[in-house]
């Protein structure tokens, strides 16, 4: 071992009755292993939740929507042919979309209602395999008629604003009617209910109504036709430049969206108020760095004669500053460390036994979501050691100046 860090060593240990050397050294270390502990669970959070919300949103949306500039695609049949062939695509499905007023028995309540075809590749519903979407979407009887009803699957959160149930009837209100003596009269149409689905994303539960394509087509007046096609891919971080190769190889009128630009908004959101978290948590980590050159300053005044003595034994400023620097990093070495494991602990407790409970009706979980990625730990750690090195390099900077003569004489 070399004498610097035996030297080093024997400082961190105070040799005086009081022990106030060792008393702050333990104040640093606990700073730092809070501060990084609360990086590293919060980090972890912000991270599982932003999973959480990409793992809801592409189970109900599709990776990618192709459009139309004049609104409608009437020969869809062949576009699909042509995205089948491209090798781009892993499922492709013809949707049209309207939004309409939905009026039960007990409520009324506006609603995005997508028509599906449940013979098509690929379902877009959360928790529905396409068997179940077949079932779902065939043609029901109500319970007060025995004549066939166009079905409905509606969302947890809508169908309880409705008060509906599997088998009721919903009269569902479109804007686009008929123009009559007496003006523009809405359309209404009769729909049983024959699924609840909860997609456990409230926006989507609140809002989404589904049924069979020709429902929609027969509401929107437009014939055999689609209002966008949804499209989802091998790897949802490359739909962006898949949705740029199809757009090409279809060109004008058509045009695509990727997930990543559908939610553009909420994931920009996510990712500043992770990266706000991230600051602000690690000014922790810098308060316990100050206590570190606090430490170190003490030292260094606590110590003078014995620096001075090395420099006469031939020390030079280099191994001096080593000293101190290796006594800064060995309590912000200790401190990430046990501020990793402890926070690395709690990840695991978040995640495995889940005692955090939210109120679903305010919080989009019920439980926190939890997400531990290397890369983020790595960075944690990082941050915390390299705050801790800048901590030494005054102190260390200040013992190295010290004049061996002038303290001897002094001291």
């Amino acid at each position: 071992m070399k004498f610097e860090y035996f030297i080093g060593s024997r400082y961190l240990k105070s040799r005086q009755k009081t022990g106030f050397i060792s008393f702050i050294t333990v104040l640093s270390i606990a700073g730092v292993t809070v501060g990084v502990m609360a990086l590293v669970i919060v980090i972890a959070v912000m991270t599982g939740a932003e999973s959480y919300f990409k793992t809801k949103i592409l189970g109900v949306e599709p990776h990618v929507v192709l459009h139309h500039h004049e609104g409608s695609i009437p020969e869809y049949a062949s576009v699909i042919d042509r995205l089948e062939s491209s090798g781009l695509t892993e499922s492709v499905m013809p949707y049209a979309e309207t939004q309409v007023m939905l009026r039960s028995g007990s409520g009324m309540s506006g609603a995005v209602l997508r028509g599906l075809d449940p013979e098509a590749g690929g379902s877009h519903i959360i928790g529905l395999s396409r068997k179940e979407l077949k079932e779902k979407l065939s043609p029901g009887q109500s319970r007060d008629s025995n004549t066939e009803t166009p079905p409905l699957v509606l969302g947890k959160n809508l169908a309880r604003r409705l008060g509906a149930e599997t088998g009721d009837v919903i009269y569902l209100i479109s804007s686009r009617g008929m123009v009559t003596p007496a003006g523009h009269m809405p359309s209404m149409k009769r729909f049983v209910v024959k699924g609840i689905f909860e997609s456990g994303f409230y926006e989507y539960d609140a809002s989404l109504a589904y049924t069979r394509l020709e429902a929609t087509q027969g509401l929107l007046r437009i014939g055999d036709a689609v209002t966008g096609i949804g499209i989802r891919v091998d790897d949802i971080y490359r739909a962006d430049r898949i949705a740029e190769k199809i757009q090409e190889n279809l060109g004008f009128p058509y045009w695509t969206m990727d997930w990543m630009e559908m939610n553009r908004n909420f994931f920009s959101a996510l990712k500043l108020e992770k990266t706000v978290m991230f600051i602000i948590l690690t000014l922790i980590i810098l308060v316990a760095a100050f206590n570190i050159a606090s430490t170190l300053i003490m030292m260094v005044m606590s110590k003078t004669r014995d620096i001075a003595i090395l420099k006469a034994m031939g020390a030079t400023d280099r191994s001096i500053r080593k000293i101190f620097v290796f006594n800064g990093l060995v309590i912000g070495t200790i401190g990430t460390v046990l501020g990793t494991v402890l926070g690395l602990t709690g990840c695991f407790l978040l995640q495995h036994y889940q005692f955090v409970q939210l109120p679903g009706d305010v919080y989009y979980f019920t439980t926190l979501p939890v997400e531990v990625r290397w890369t983020d730990v790595a960075i944690i750690v990082s941050a915390a050691l390299g705050i801790c090195l800048g901590a030494t390099l005054y102190p260390a900077a200040k013992a190295s100046r010290i004049n061996p003569v002038e303290a001897l004489r002094h001291g």
